[in-house]
């Protein structure tokens, strides 16, 4: 039998391994695909994205609103703040006011982190004093004093007070009292409208069912996704892994998608984003 193969980009992150470990090791039927697994950060993946390179990719939502002409969302694999997301942190717990005119090291433009943070202090780009550095160098930049705070995503959530910083603002907690409790829609998986739509709802199936086989099978999952887990033991890990990989990775259903919605919606209005993208869902 002849398979096809399919390039699948995410990133080399515990949340990521974790839902992929059963697609990984061979562990579900792949109905003659073949997937060879690109590995690389998010900011990569959504540049990536924007020239069309991979079949099936992981991407932010922000980055989603430029590439929709080509990609489609899978209702699974998404990365959702259900009350918590990406942390502004800095040596003082500065507010919204003082925060306004400060440097931020960011981790991508293209980020939904990024774009959050530019709901949460009402500016655009073009008004934000930034720098971008990979968001496993933002303790550095803000220690260092490259910059006054950090925009911080993955594990750093979880071990910023190791470096000595305070939170000034959890996006995503502030998102969800702002927005009649819908998480915070951060990243998600797309695939390739080169791809006829029967086979994308083949090909959402098949990492829907890796990820239920990953809840199912937590322990064997946690062990393989800690090989990505930077400076994280095994508890802090399955932590982590818990934040992102829950019902709403299986299908974010309906809340899901009006949190998309209303994400992006709002930067259009906002004049955040060039046009408000046209969703499309597998």
């Amino acid at each position: 039998m002849t398979r096809a193969k399919l390039t699948l980009g995410h990133s080399p992150d515990p949340d990521d391994a974790f839902m992929f470990y059963a697609l990984a090791k061979g562990l579900i039927p792949t109905h003659g695909y073949e997937f060879e697994h690109i590995l690389q950060d998010i900011q990569t993946l959504n540049e990536r994205a924007g020239r069309g390179d991979l079949d099936i990719s992981a991407i932010s939502i922000h980055a989603y609103a430029s590439v929709s002409q080509d990609y489609v969302l899978l209702t699974s694999g998404a990365s959702m703040g259900d009350g918590y997301g990406p942390l502004l942190v800095a040596s003082e717990a500065w507010g919204r006011e003082e925060l306004v005119g400060k440097r931020i090291a960011v981790p991508g433009t293209l980020t939904s982190a990024f774009l959050a943070l530019q709901l949460w202090l009402g500016k655009p780009t073009r008004e934000l004093d930034y720098i971008v550095v990979p968001f496993d160098e933002i303790f550095k930049a803000v220690k260092t004093g490259a910059a006054d705070a950090g925009l911080i995503i993955h594990e750093g959530q979880l071990t910023y007070e190791n470096e000595g910083l305070r939170p000034c603002v959890d996006l995503g907690a502030w998102w969800t009292r702002e927005n009649d409790g819908l998480p915070l829609p951060l990243g998600g998986n797309v695939v390739h409208r080169r791809i006829e739509p029967a086979a994308r709802k083949t090909i959402s199936d098949i990492l829907s069912a890796s990820i239920r086989y990953s809840l199912d099978h937590r322990e064997a999952a946690v062990q393989h996704a800690l090989q990505y887990a930077r400076d994280m033991g095994i508890e802090l890990a399955d932590r982590f892994v818990g934040m992102y990989v829950n019902h709403w990775t299986l299908d974010y259903g309906e809340r899901g998608r009006e949190s998309i919605r209303r994400f992006l919606g709002q930067a259009e209005r906002r004049g955040f984003l060039a046009a408000a993208p046209q969703l499309e869902f597998v």
